[in-house]
């Protein structure tokens, strides 16, 4: 019986994928097999031993000590794409509030409240100060081609935008009506809009700042529903009390963007739609039955994906170093299956093994035996 300790209220219907007769879960789960988690940080946490997996029902992992994880053996998997149709719905929603000074308008309305019959009169006088140009026709910057970043665009040529995309990796299923470039300057250079969906990494870490600023067009609109540090806050407030950025709209906003001019802060409702929930939940408790009774990887951020056949009779998992990499397909011999990410590698071979003798080898850091 495997044992899932759930750290937060987890969708129904992803939790209906874990038999019965093979899982139970709670959030009281003492000594977990696994763990499915959403926003809770986990970097604080000690992990029990009999650990193996973490699913993630999300795409992001900034709440998992990924790192940690992989030197313990522990598998972090995440979602990528369950959620994405539910993001796209908010930034196009923030594509339009952002350009039409919708926002202000209907806060501005609550101020006639009492006005009676001239209310009619107030708005139609008032209406001018709340003037923002249509979309239809104008360039939107997609930066990263991810499951998110190809929907918008998608969606973004059906509204009659001209769009132009930049991923640093190879992508594919782009729209052919999206022009891909190669380097960030002409998304900085052209757009009229410019939405992000990157990951939070070093490379990517304030790419909005006041040098990239410097490069766009005069009233560009930023768009930051991937991740809050992607913008430097003090720089993109600088820009907005200038008049170089019109608006900046954000689900991750800083204290300090709150309440300024320009800025259209909501809480992070990418992903909170019942429909996100629910496919996330489900997309986690697949991944994490089919590495418990299986070994199969799909969708890990810490170790590479391995599509392993569920029929089989013994099977033995070895996680570990990238280094100990020829060491370990040595000592298993006839491997199924072998491969490495970010330093850390799993090699398969189906069939029985000396597991103290593989967890004596330097640089191995889980060893899994499996059979059906």
């Amino acid at each position: 019986m495997f044992e899932i300790l759930t750290l937060n209220k987890i969708s129904k219907f992803g939790l209906e994928k874990l038999d019965a007769s093979k899982y139970v879960y709670g959030d009281a789960v003492a000594s977990p097999d696994a763990i499915m988690v959403r926003s809770a940080a986990m970097h604080d946490m000690t992990l029990d031993s009999a650990t193996v997996a973490i699913a993630r029902c999300g795409a992001g992992t900034n709440n998992i000590p990924v790192d940690a994880c992989a030197a313990q053996g522990v598998v972090v998997f995440n979602t990528p794409g369950a959620n994405a149709n539910g993001v796209k719905e908010l930034v196009l929603c923030a594509l339009l509030l952002s350009s039409r000074k919708i926002v202000p308008g209907i806060e501005w309305c609550k101020t006639l409240k009492g006005q009676g019959d001239a209310v009619g009169k107030s708005v139609e006088k008032g209406k001018s100060a709340f003037v923002g140009p249509e979309i239809k026709g104008k360039t939107l910057g997609v930066v990263g081609l991810g499951a998110i970043g190809r929907l918008v665009a998608d969606a973004a040529v059906l509204l009659g935008m001209h769009v132009i995309g930049y991923d640093p990796f190879p992508v594919k299923g782009v729209n052919e009506a999206v022009t891909v470039v190669d380097t960030l300057e002409p998304i900085f250079a052209q757009s009229d809009y410019i939405t992000l969906h990157a990951p939070s990494t070093p490379q990517t870490r304030g790419m909005i700042n006041k040098d990239s600023l410097a490069t766009m067009k005069e009233g560009v609109r930023i768009l930051n529903f991937a991740r809050g540090d992607l913008v430097n806050s003090d720089d993109i407030l600088a820009a907005l009390a200038e008049g170089k950025v019109a608006a900046y709209a954000t689900d991750f906003p800083t204290d300090a963007q709150l309440g300024a001019e320009g800025v259209i802060a909501m809480p992070h409702l990418g992903a909170s739609t019942p429909e996100s929930e629910d496919n996330c939940a489900i997309m986690a408790a697949e991944e994490l039955t089919a590495y418990l009774e299986t070994g199969a990887i799909k969708n890990s951020v810490n170790f590479p994906n391995a599509p392993l056949a569920a029929d089989f009779a013994e099977r033995t998992c070895v996680l570990h170093t990238e280094a100990a990499a020829e060491a370990v397909a040595a000592a298993l011999g006839d491997v199924t299956f072998a491969g490495v990410k970010k330093g850390y590698g799993y090699t398969v071979a189906d069939k029985a093994a000396d597991e103290a003798a593989l967890s004596a080898i330097d640089g191995v850091v889980r060893v899994r035996v499996l059979k059906k």
